[in-house]
């Protein structure tokens, strides 16, 4: 099956398009990578979904009518990206869609008296790309994860287990999008042994403080040209570093709720009363977001497991001071990048979500509860068929 991958990450700078050719079933299935396309959001469209995203007031008219256009959006995504690749919209045959997370709460908390719940919201209507594009159409894939008794994050290791699982090679796949998250895959690793879970922030604070300090012209720190002409603030960094999430174990999934809009306003405002330069602000939370990778690795993975090899993904993959601190702070592990493994950085999540689509579509469960806390394997994602 040719099969199209739509993704919109934490960072809402655009909609990534991934087109994969599958075929069979694990243990054997066969997934290779064929193509990708991004388009960014308008400057409205990014506005509205950071806006929303962040917990600022809006009303429940205004989340439908945005879930309606971003179903446009995607659909329009869809069929400009195979028209750039000149193939029909009638060679594809399914479309996975991962939608816009708009709030993401994986650990149950008490609601109304009534209990705990646990809840997600992804938005993008799959009805809309269905009917625009002739294609079948998998999407909100996290909530029936949450219905299992899971965190409905990370889904993308499931992935990671079928592409690098290696007899010998023990291996750890970073993303590094807005949210940075990794998947450690055990030297012969059945389902049951991979290890994933969100480390802390990624992009998502260095994208707000880029957008702050050159007043919008920028949505993030291009080649950290910003952060390498700042220095670091230890003060900074020291107080970051006592995030409580960061002392949790694993599993643990973070998002805005964690590291959004609030987070990087408390930071703007310590550098200001604390003078601070804007690139050594810059500097000191590329160097924080390393840290905490390097940590998580350190505290959550080490113990369990030798890592031979870290595969790195998303934006930061393309951060040089970033990848040079990453380097530094993990000798004797190799690291290489995902486009090596013939996956481009920053097509990854959307090949991912492609796979995942056509496993819905197969009926076979596409979760890892080991890595999401989910009581059972479930098949995640709903299909809507075209009219």
């Amino acid at each position: 099956m040719n099969v199209l991958g739509i993704m919109s990450g934490t960072s809402a700078d655009g909609i990534e398009v991934a087109l994969a050719t599958i075929c069979c079933a694990p243990p054997r299935i066969s997934a290779r990578f064929k193509a990708h396309h991004h388009i960014p959001f308008s400057k409205a469209v990014r506005e509205a979904i950071l806006r929303i995203s962040n917990g600022s007031a809006t009303t429940a008219a205004e989340i439908s009518q945005l879930n309606f256009l971003l179903g446009e959006e995607f659909a329009a995504a869809a069929i400009a990206a195979c028209r750039r690749w000149r193939v029909p919209l009638n060679r594809v045959s399914l479309i996975g869609s991962h939608g816009q997370t708009i709030f993401h709460q994986g650990v149950p908390r008490p609601f109304l008296g009534a209990g705990r719940v646990a809840a997600t919201m992804q938005i993008g209507e799959p009805s809309v790309i269905a009917e625009r594009t002739g294609i079948p159409t998998v999407a909100d894939f996290r909530p029936a994860d949450i219905a299992a008794g899971g965190q409905g994050a990370p889904l993308v290791p499931f992935v990671d287990y079928l592409l690098f699982r290696d007899s010998r090679r023990s291996r750890a796949a970073l993303n590094i999008g807005g949210i940075a998250n990794v998947t450690v895959i055990p030297a012969g690793a059945h389902r049951e042994d991979v290890v994933a879970f969100d480390t802390g922030p990624g992009n998502m604070i260095l994208d707000a403080l880029a957008s702050h300090f050159t007043r919008g012209r920028a949505r993030y720190d291009r080649d950290a040209r910003l952060a390498r002409s700042g220095k670091l603030i230890p003060a900074l960094l020291a107080r970051l570093m006592r995030d409580p999430y960061l002392q949790k174990k694993p599993p643990k999934t973070a998002g805005r709720e964690q590291f959004g809009r609030a987070y990087a306003e408390s930071v703007i405002a310590w550098g200001k009363k604390h003078r601070a330069k804007p690139e050594d602000e810059v500097h000191t939370v590329t160097v924080f977001t390393s840290l905490t990778i390097a940590d998580a690795l350190r505290r959550y993975v080490s113990p369990r497991v030798r890592v031979d090899e870290l595969i790195v993904s998303g934006g930061g993959a393309n951060n040089p001071l970033m990848m040079a601190q990453l380097a530094a702070m993990q000798p004797g592990i190799e690291i290489a990048s995902s486009s090596q493994y013939g996956v481009p950085t920053e097509a990854k999540e959307a090949f991912a979500f492609a796979i995942l689509a056509y496993e819905a579509f197969h009926r076979r469960a596409n979760n890892l509860p080991s890595a999401t806390e989910a009581r059972h394997p479930a098949i995640l994602g709903k299909l809507t068929i075209p009219g």
